[in-house]
């Protein structure tokens, strides 16, 4: 297996008539060493089935090929899923590689709009586009259940959003719906002179262990929904910033009470647990809601009016008298 160096990142590119663009987020590594740190910064199992996502020109693909894993690409850009096969076939046939290409799929399309993969994932290990970094990584930890591991590269400043904690500046809605999933850790620093063309502040490498295999859909959105109105105005108290949320600040306090949570506190304190309980406290306030609105329905449709009362259950005893 021969892994891309800058010159061979240059000539593919000049190739296919590619001009990095900032606005799809292309930045492409041409140093084999830091590819290979990254794969290793992975920890992936042995034979992992891993998903790429933006495989570009495909650094990082031959060094998971390299690994020995099973990779499917996921690239939205035509030109260059279009020449990512044939660089994977020239590159990784090597006598000890001659069977690369056979653990190597490809998708063509937007990963927004992926929703299954031909071979089901294990792991994620991607250089995402700081572009959608967020959006497409929360987007694959909800459709594939089957992740157990995630190593990504992002924008330094969107690492140590994901990873922060609470009472962090930093920490905010990206950190609490990533931190749900799973440990989320920084797991290294990438410098820009890596890449080509170079972007102007450095990467950072994000591990999620994805420890929450059971994953109530019912149970995200309500959490989820918690999270977006908490940090929608930071800087208030959760009675009032929860309070569209909840249907008024005295319901929103009611809530944050029954969840044991100061309702003078900022969303900025709570940690996944805490937005948990409260998504909680705020399922079992509507389930109690809908209880009693059916119930009061019920003793509405059985009560008797003067007239119902009066009326023989019978016609014809009315007819006879």
């Amino acid at each position: 297996m021969t892994l891309l160096t800058a010159r061979d990142i240059r000539e593919i590119a000049a190739d296919i008539g590619l001009r990095p663009t900032k606005q799809k987020g292309q930045n492409f590594v041409i140093d084999p060493n830091t590819v290979r740190s990254i794969v290793a910064s992975a920890k992936l199992a042995d034979h992992s089935s891993v998903v790429e996502i933006g495989p570009g020109l495909g650094s990082l693909t031959l060094g998971l090929l390299e690994a020995g894993h099973h990779v499917t690409a996921v690239e939205i850009d035509d030109v260059l899923a279009a020449r990512l096969p044939a660089t994977v076939e020239k590159y990784g046939q090597t006598a000890a590689a001659a069977d690369e290409t056979a653990n190597f799929e490809l998708i063509n399309a937007d990963a927004l709009k992926v929703t299954e993969l031909p071979t089901a994932p294990d792991a994620l290990v991607a250089n995402l586009p700081y572009n959608v970094a967020v959006p497409v990584l929360l987007h694959f930890l909800e459709v594939f259940p089957s992740l157990t591991s995630v190593l990504v590269m992002v924008q330094l400043e969107v690492a140590e959003r994901l990873a922060a904690g609470p009472g962090s500046r930093t920490y905010g809605v990206p950190s609490v719906k990533a931190q749900w999933y799973g440990d989320v850790t920084l797991a290294g620093r990438i410098g820009k002179n890596v890449f080509w063309p170079a972007p102007n502040i450095d990467s950072g490498l994000v591990h999620i262990d994805v420890t929450r295999t059971h994953r109530d859909p019912d149970q995200r959105r309500r959490l989820f929904s918690v999270v977006d109105a908490a940090f929608a105005q930071r800087r208030k108290t959760l009675r009032a910033a929860l309070a569209t949320w909840a249907g008024g600040p005295q319901r929103a306090e009611e809530l944050l009470r029954a969840a044991g949570i100061d309702p003078k506190t900022r969303g900025e304190a709570l940690g996944v647990d805490d937005f948990e309980r409260l998504a909680a406290a705020g399922a079992a306030s509507e389930r109690g809601a809908t209880s009693m609105n059916a119930a009061a329905g019920a003793t509405s449709g059985n009560t008797l009016t003067p007239d119902d009362e009066d009326t023989p259950e019978n016609p014809q005893e009315s007819a006879q008298s």
